[in-house]
Formats: structure tokens, sequence, C-alpha cells
């Protein structure tokens, strides 16, 4: 039966749009319907739907949704993961293009190099296809994930569903844009620097990234200086998210950290949370988020829980330290390239990466002094979360851009200052390790594009985050990109 579902992309079948508001989804009355992972799933089981219905009517949601730049490489034929077992059984989703998939080739989002098919999967993917999930191909993030705009120089940009003349995001852009446009109910996501939360915030949607260790570790990170990236799921639901990490704990939980379980609603528990709204650098963030983080706290305040504002001392050279960092990552690309590919050219890297890269070669003495203070993030994290269960933050400093102010062919200097002055929040919790959460909170007055909030804890703090995300999407609904 599986034979028979054509997920190739050649083309665009008709989008539901708006004109005005340059809004476009693939909602439509087929066997997705309105479910989220965990109602398809359902459905699924009560077989009312099949997997192959269901990843036949994905591949004509994600052809409605071509103008959006998404897919980076749809799979002929679906992979279905665990069968009839499973959370996400049947489920159709995709996978993110920094990530390997046998039998698809990983492109990183580069142009410097010809991708190659994939051997084997990597150890995530093996964790994500054991909750069930049909995989139909992979999703454009920008170069090496870089980014917190899914853009390019000599190709077309990722677009922003709920307007399509803004940046969706990065690095998991693709993933997010597909998922917010209704395409497929979740998709996988990675996050080294803000790149779960970023394009969650950017797409109205939910993004957990989990403790380091949580899931099985990245094959691009673990075994760096400092493992900053994890990875997991976007959703538009927090239950997706929470039914997410139960399923990958089910295949294998870190007894280092402890367990999450399956969490499905609001805890009683009332909870200290500290409130910061401009960032810990230094960045004031704009109204519309001003706005969007004081109205939840307001709301978490009316639910019972103690509100008050926090400070985060971090060292004043957190923020070039994490710059550095990000160049070396650059400058061992480059390095160490022909590992992707025979005819890996650095040259050929974007305006971005290559930035980072000759910026780090200039100051590649500092590195271990970067990599002390980074590691000792840690201990002004502790103390600023000391007598407290969460901090509530902004996931950005500003509101969603428009396609080309983060573009990789703004010139160097220009771009970084704006990527400075726009992920603010999201990179500590990567240094840190620590697990974070970003929500749908408001729109902006201007366009109607989704605003995000962030709730972080200390490690292992998933379970107390995910009740406290509950709580918020019961009080205050997520908006829905159909109702718009």
């Amino acid at each position: 039966m599986a034979a028979t579902v054509n997920t190739t992309i050649p083309g665009a079948d008709a989008a539901v749009s708006d004109d005005k508001r340059n809004t476009v989804h693939a909602f439509r009355d087929d066997s997705l319907g309105e479910h989220d992972a965990v109602g398809l799933a359902e459905a699924i089981r009560r077989r009312e739907v099949s997997p192959a219905e269901a990843a036949g009517d994905a591949a004509a949601r994600l052809r409605a949704v071509a103008g959006l730049h998404a897919v980076q490489t749809p799979l002929h034929l679906p992979s279905f993961g665990g069968g009839n077992g499973g959370a996400f059984a049947g489920v159709p989703t995709l996978v993110k293009d920094n990530t390997d998939f046998a039998g698809l080739p990983t492109g990183h989002g580069s142009a410097a190099f010809t991708p190659r098919p994939a051997r084997r999967h990597a150890p995530f993917v093996r964790q994500f296809l054991s909750t069930g999930v049909t995989v139909l191909g992979k999703t454009r993030l920008p170069e090496f994930g870089f980014s917190p705009a899914t853009e390019y120089e000599n190709a077309e940009p990722v677009r922003n569903p709920w307007h399509t003349g803004h940046s969706p995001g990065g690095s998991s852009g693709g993933a997010a844009a597909l998922v917010a446009a209704g395409a497929v109910p979740l998709a996988h996501a990675n996050d080294g620097g803000g790149s779960i939360r970023i394009p969650a915030a950017c797409c109205g949607l939910v993004g957990l990234k989990p403790t380091r260790g949580r899931v099985v570790g990245n094959d691009q990170s673990r075994h760096l200086p400092v493992d900053l990236v994890a990875d997991g799921v976007v959703t538009r639901t927090v239950r997706d998210s929470a039914a997410f990490l139960a399923a990958a704990e089910r295949y294998r939980r870190n007894p280092k950290l402890p367990p999450v379980g399956l969490v499905e609603g609001p805890s009683d528990r009332r909870l200290r949370i500290g409130f910061l709204l401009d960032s810990p650098n230094g960045v004031a963030c704009d109204d519309d988020t001003r706005a969007a983080v004081t109205e939840t706290a307001a709301t978490l305040r009316g639910l019972g829980h103690t509100v008050e504002p926090v400070t985060m001392d971090l060292d004043p050279r957190f923020t070039g330290d994490f710059l550095t960092y990000w160049g070396m990552l650059s400058f061992l690309l480059g390095a160490t390239g022909r590992t992707f590919g025979p005819d890996f050219d650095r040259h050929r890297m974007d305006g971005l990466s290559r930035g980072l890269r000759e910026e780090y070669v200039k100051r590649w003495r500092d590195t271990p002094g970067v990599l002390r203070r980074l590691r000792r993030t840690k201990e002004a994290y502790a103390a600023a979360l000391r007598g407290l269960d969460l901090v509530l933050t902004p996931v950005l400093a500003h509101t969603t851009p428009p396609i080309g102010h983060l573009s990789p062919s703004v010139p160097y200097a220009v771009l970084v200052e704006r990527i400075l002055a726009y992920v603010a929040y999201t990179p500590v919790d990567n240094v840190v390790g620590t697990p974070s959460i970003s929500l749908p909170s408001a729109r902006t007055t201007a366009d109607g594009l989704p605003v995000g909030v962030l709730l972080s804890g200390r490690p292992g703090s998933e379970r107390t985050l995910l009740e406290a995300a509950f709580a918020l999407e019961a009080e205050r609904p997520f908006r829905r990109i159909q109702d718009a």
C-alpha cells in the first residue's frame, strides 16, 4: 500500500491564502484535518485513517505550500517508522537536512559541496523513528545552521506562512514553516543557539529544547568542547511536544537525569518564576515583545504563580565568546569539509560562514579563555535561578524580520550586528545545557505575526516546563493560522 503514495513535490497544488496578509496554509478537509500529531495518531490507531492515507494527504499538502520553499529533499516513497507501534505511529513528518537519513543526501543548507546519500540513519533519527513517524523527506536550513533566518545567497529563502514576506526564523526554518502551514503535524528540529525556539516563535509554534543529554547525542556537536546542540521537534500543541519527549524517553532514558514521563496537563503546584525583559547582554526588546512577555507574566500570576523580576549576571564577554565559538565551528567545518564531499570548497560557503571563520582566524589564540568562560556560564545561570523554578523571557529581542534583513548576502559586519540585536536570549540555555520552551503568546500590532515567549529551567526540569506550558495554553489558547 505504501508504494502507491507519491510524496514528490514537482509543483504546487492550490494552497489556502489571504492575499492581503500574504498568509498561506494547507489545512483542508482530508485525513489530516486539523489534527495535531497526538490526534492523528489516535485516528490511525482507531483505523479511521491509514498511515498510507495520512502520508498521501500530507504529500498533497506539501505540494500545496511548495511556494514556502521549505522542503529540501522529498522521498519518492515514505519511510514508515514504527508500523503499528509508537506514540506517533503513522504520523507524517520530515527530518532536518543536517541529520543523516539513510538513502537521502545531507546537504546542511550549503552550496559548498555536492551531498552524497547517507549510508545509515543518524542516532537521533533511529530514536525519532521509534516513535512511529512516517518520514516524507527533509527540510531546509541555513548553511550549517549558523543563521537565525533560513536564507541563502543564490537560492530562494524559506518563507513564513503567516506572512510570506517575512522570515520563518532559523535554523529549523523549513520545519517550522511546514508545521505552521499545516503540511505536517510536527517535524524534526535541532537547536545550537535557538534553532528550535527561534523558528517556533516566528511561526507561532511550540518549540522545546531538551536538557543536554535528554535525547541521544547530536552527531555534529557531542564531541566538541562545549556541546551546544539538542534535537527535538516543533509542534502546534503542547501535548505533541510532551508526547514526543515521553516517546523518546521510552527509546532511551538518560539515567543521569530525572525521568519526565508523559506530561498530560498542568500541575496544581505553585511556582516561583523569574521575569526578565531585557537580555543579559543588555539588548532591550521591542514594544510588541515586551507586551507579550508582560501579559504572559500577568497570566501566570493570575494562575497563582509568583512572578518576580530577576537578573542574570553573565560575564560581559559572553556574547563575544559565543560568537567566537560559533566562528571556531565555521573554521573547523572549513578545515574538515571534505568529510562532506570530495568537492567541498570552503570559498563557496556563504557570507555569514566565511565572516565567522575569518574573524575566528584573527582571534584563535583567545580560544582557551573563551571555552573557560563559556563553561563557567552555568554558575551565573544557577545563581539567577536560586530560589526559582523557571525564568520567563522573550525568545527574541524583536519581532520576525522581513526576508532579506538577515540574508547571508548582507555585509558581514552589518549582518552580525543585526543578529546580535535579534538573538539575545536563547544561546545561554545551549551553553549551560538547560531546557527551555518557546510558546506562542501574542501577535504583532502592525501585521499579526506571531510573538513567542520563553520559559527556561534547571537541568532536567522538562516536566515543570511542560506543566506550565499546558497551563498557559489552556488559559490563552494559541491562535491558529487557519483563523488568521
